[in-house]
């Protein structure tokens, strides 16, 4: 299964997720429950700050989850989507960009030839 996490892992680095990224998948795979940004960031000995941001990224590319908490106070938990469906998220993507751009191609060459 290790083989297969690093084939994921180099698919999303050449689609643009940076290293500490992927470390924060993988820390979210691993433990295998939600964690809130602290955690995250006590785990990996990185600032807050770069915790928030690039959770931030991970969720905005359906890469993790983010759950609504309240303990007296609102804030969030995250975990990672499974390599599946990561996967699966992707390819979606890429087969709606290709057609939206095939529609656009259909279009120009129609308009030029008028």
């Amino acid at each position: 299964m290790s083989d297969v996490y690093e084939k994921l892992e180099a698919l999303l680095r050449s689609l643009g997720v940076k290293k500490t990224e992927l470390r924060i998948y993988r820390l979210l795979l691993d433990k295998k429950e939600p964690m809130r940004i602290t955690e995250i960031q006590r785990e990996l000995g990185i600032s807050e700050r770069s915790v928030r941001e690039h959770v931030l990224s991970l969720y905005r590319r359906g890469i993790l989850r983010r759950t609504l908490i309240e303990q007296g106070w609102l804030g969030y938990t995250y975990s990672a989507v499974s390599p599946s469906e990561v996967l699966e998220n992707i390819k979606q993507s890429l087969v709606k960009r290709i057609n939206e751009l095939e529609q656009e191609l259909k279009s120009s060459s129609k308009s030029s030839r008028n």
